[in-house]
């Protein structure tokens, strides 16, 4: 876990990368309940207007989640947030991979914002993505 109190403006959190594919979709959609046939069935997702089926959003949010706790410890986040602007496209038998890096954009004596970047082959998939984590 890094120590906060190292931390400084502009300073880069290790990326990190989170292989997705619909093995794990269908883990997902078993273990949240939401089966929704956009994140498993290519030919409902296509007659919709997507190009494939897609990841599920609180999925994509939960694996930053997990680049989070695994930086700084689930009790030291303060506040998380993000929008979805892009889908994860999950074609078949395909490892699509999101990235996930974090930089320090405020400091504060209550905590450190983090602005968090997830891109699926340089592409964004969240925007305005932060979290604020607890100094120690």
């Amino acid at each position: 876990m890094i120590n906060t109190s190292l931390l400084v403006l502009e300073a880069e959190i290790s990326p990190q990368v989170f292989p997705i594919n619909r093995e794990l979709l269908k883990q997902y959609a078993a273990a949240s309940g939401d089966q929704n046939p956009i994140h498993q069935d290519e030919d409902f997702a296509k007659s919709v207007g997507l190009p494939d089926v897609i990841a599920h959003g609180m999925l994509t949010m939960g694996l930053v989640g997990t680049y989070l706790t695994n930086n700084f410890g689930v009790e030291n986040i303060q506040e998380f947030s993000v929008r979805f602007v892009k889908p994860v496209v999950v074609p078949k038998d395909i490892d699509v991979i999101l990235r996930v890096t974090g930089k320090v954009s405020e400091l504060s004596e209550s905590g450190i914002k983090i602005e968090i970047t997830a891109s699926v082959e340089e592409s964004k998939v969240l925007g305005k993505a932060f979290a604020v984590i607890k100094r120690n």
